[in-house]
């Protein structure tokens, strides 16, 4: 009755395009800058593949405690959304609605990628998901060249403006995205996709897989140091020395160091964006700012700036308004650049312990359920996703990350395989 290529294939075509089509919109939604794109379609699909599976599988999905944890979240969501509406009055009903499904629509990948491989599970899966993923960097690096030395367009949903799918062109000193939305976006799809192919590289000894994964690793490399995300590249270490701590390769973890330090220093821009924190540092120590024709020159780093004095403090503010419940998704606008602070404003109190609640389930079943007779690869797609999302928590601190469509489709994807093949084991 289930097909299982039909299944793999829609899972497939999933972590191909999304993250390679560019944010180009189908339709607008009245009231902001999101859009209906193919994506949402491609995702609609896979929800009417895989329904009859989850009807036949439900009971069994909600004995799994992320499962639960989901809905959990899910439904405080709606019950602070309904307050927003109802009581307090801060959201627009079907911008509100929207923000709400959007997030179900990205947890519902979570399903789907674990039903696959609870159900369908052959060795050989995890392999052919890490080579897809392989190319998916490849075509990220190829297109990142083309955007920089070829004028190929830029797709950016920063503003109104651009994301009508408005082709921009890179230009001297700015940030590389490739085929996504923004440099954050990109960067954290490496933080949770490239520890894979980092580990590989100092796992295996077969020279024609140590090549495939190191240039596959090169790749990532020069899309990081483009991308000029500073909080992602320290994810990005951190997630690779979790994942090389894990399998125990102590030595290996010096060794990613050294060669991070000097691949990441050939970057110009990069060195720059670093030191400018030291300056910002260094001027405010030393009394911000000097006197030149009776006006003030304050040094600042822009991004943090913006954080300080108007992001976060806004989501504290909404966060007072309804402590339990938060003034509802879309009411302190589409960035906060803190994904726990931007919880607490929009869901409040709730909301935020019920997203924390997913990833304690997750934990526990990482601890308490473990992987009998994994291979090379599933050890290292393992490692890799567990310290690819402790990197990705650290960078939720400075980016709205699990908003971002490219980025948290594949994550919940990528986290429901990784289950599922817990859960057969």
């Amino acid at each position: 009755m289930f097909n299982k290529n039909l299944y793999k294939y829609l899972i497939t075509a999933l972590l191909i395009a999304i993250p390679l089509y560019p944010k180009f919109p189908l339709f607008n939604v009245l009231g902001t800058y999101v859009s209906i794109r193919l994506e949402d379609f491609l995702i609609a699909i896979c929800f009417l593949m895989f329904l009859p599976l989850i009807l036949k599988e439900f009971k069994s999905l909600l004995n799994n405690k992320m499962v639960r944890a989901i809905l959990i979240f899910l439904f405080v969501g709606l019950v602070s959304i309904l307050s927003a509406i109802l009581i307090s009055k801060t959201v627009l009903p079907h911008i509100g609605l929207l923000h709400l499904i959007r997030r179900a629509e990205y947890l519902f990948l979570f399903v789907c990628g674990y039903l696959y491989i609870k159900k369908f599970f052959v060795t050989g899966d995890i392999e052919y998901f890490v080579k897809v993923l392989g190319l998916v960097i490849g075509y990220l690096f190829i297109y990142g060249l083309l955007q920089r030395y070829f004028s190929f367009p830029v797709i950016i949903t920063q503003n109104n403006e651009y994301s009508k799918g408005i082709a921009l062109r890179w230009v001297q000193g700015s940030h590389i995205n490739s085929t996504f939305a923004g440099h954050y976006d990109l960067a954290s799809y490496l933080v949770l996709t490239l520890p894979i192919f980092v580990t590989g590289f100092f796992v295996f000894k077969d020279r024609v897989t140590r090549l495939f994964f190191g240039t596959i690793s090169l790749f990532g490399y020069w899309l990081f140091a483009n991308a000029l995300s500073r909080i992602s590249i320290v994810s990005f270490m951190v997630a690779v020395g979790i994942s090389l701590l894990l399998l125990k390769k102590y030595k290996e973890i010096i060794i990613f160091g050294i060669i991070s330090i000097i691949l990441f220093g050939f970057s110009s821009n990069l060195r720059n964006r670093y030191l400018q924190i030291f300056d910002v540092v260094k001027e405010k120590i030393t009394s911000i700012g000097v006197v030149y024709a009776e006006e003030q020159v304050v040094f600042e780093d822009r991004s943090t700036s913006i954080r300080l004095n108007v992001e976060w403090p806004r989501a504290l503010r909404a966060l007072s308004k309804n402590p339990l419940l938060g003034t509802g998704y879309s009411s302190i606008t589409l960035a906060t650049d803190n994904d726990y602070l931007r919880a607490l404003g929009e869901v409040g109190i709730l909301g935020f312990s019920a997203f924390i609640l997913i990833f304690i389930s997750m934990t526990k079943i990482l601890i308490n359920d473990k992987m009998t007779s994994p291979n090379h690869i599933e050890k290292i797609f393992f490692t890799s996703l567990v310290g690819g999302t402790i990197g990705i928590l650290i960078s939720a601190s400075f980016i709205d990350i699990f908003e971002a469509s490219k980025f948290a489709t594949n994550y919940w994807i990528l986290m429901g395989i990784l289950i599922g093949r817990i859960k057969t084991s």
